[in-house]
């Protein structure tokens, strides 16, 4: 009995970690994207940049 409910808490523990993991990565896929986009539109107007 004691084993079981050992068991459940480690499956229901791995599966949290699996979600939060997937978020995360997604997130910081994301955040790159937004960067590297954003930097390119940077880098196209820096003619109409003065200084």
């Amino acid at each position: 009995m004691n084993n079981e409910k050992i068991y459940k808490t480690m499956t229901s523990v791995g599966a949290v970690d699996l979600a939060v993991g997937i978020i995360v990565l997604l997130t910081g896929i994301v955040a790159g994207v937004l960067l590297i986009v954003n930097g390119a539109r940077l880098l196209k107007g820096k003619s109409d940049l003065i200084f």
